[in-house]
């Protein structure tokens, strides 16, 4: 069983050609090579960097490509 009452909101997101890089409230940074996210990895530099924070930091989204990640599935919280 997980506690699910934690606050794990991004703050800002730095993206490359390579690399997704979240930055957290709390501190924490979470980086994954863009390669497991195909349409970043597809998309032009302009539209991997047209993205917003939603929900309050609860995830990121890129309308242009149709892409919205939560900060709960970066983590791996089930």
């Amino acid at each position: 069983m997980h506690d699910h009452s934690f606050s794990a909101n991004a703050t800002d997101v730095k993206i490359d050609s390579e690399m997704l890089t979240i930055y957290l409230e709390d501190g924490r940074i979470i980086s994954v090579p863009i390669a497991y996210f195909p349409r970043l990895l597809q998309a032009t530099p302009e539209q991997r960097n047209s993205w917003r924070l939603i929900g309050r930091g609860q995830g990121i989204s890129w309308k242009d490509i149709d892409e919205d990640l939560s900060v709960e599935g970066l983590l791996g919280v089930h």
